[in-house]
């Protein structure tokens, strides 16, 4: 699939449009990388509603918003959406999670398991870890029950 022109006002308005009819106060930013990802910023009073259960309903928007996107475009198009920098922190969190659980499991010489987590945030974890040579990173199980065992290599 070819690259979009991104035109960032378009994706302002979209994103505008749909986050306003579900939630008539919140405030939308865009910014485009370099790297063709367009950063849509919303803050809002009530971020649960656009974040949803264990970060549904965001991944749902930002899924939307892709599509969205891919029409007006023609092409491909990436959108990194955040509600009150959420999953900014949320991604912080994990890479602390990350090397933390990596130090018990190399100390400990044991499997240490995570909490089950969904494809994006696993992502995060695999490549915190992927230039450490004590430990490894493996995805188990499935669908909601799929997390991520780290194990010592040694």
């Amino acid at each position: 699939m070819k690259q979009a022109q991104i035109n960032p006002k378009e994706i302002k308005q979209i994103t505008s449009d749909l986050i306003k009819k579900i939630d008539a106060e919140a405030a939308v930013s865009v910014a485009c990388e370099k790297d063709g990802v367009v950063n849509v910023d919303v803050k809002t009073r009530d971020p649960q509603i656009l974040i949803g259960r264990n970060n549904e309903t965001l991944q749902a928007i930002q899924h939307l918003l892709r599509v969205m996107a891919r029409r007006i475009s023609g092409g491909q198009c990436f959108i990194d959406l955040d509600v009150n920098e959420y999953r900014k922190k949320r991604n912080s969190y994990l890479k602390d999670l990350a090397v933390s659980s990596a130090n018990d499991a190399s100390l400990s010489k044991k499997e240490v398991s995570l909490p089950s987590m969904n494809a994006y945030e696993r992502r995060i974890i695999h490549m915190a870890l992927a230039e450490r040579k004590d430990v490894a990173t493996e995805s188990r199980g499935y669908e909601e029950d799929r997390h991520i065992v780290i194990k010592p290599t040694s």
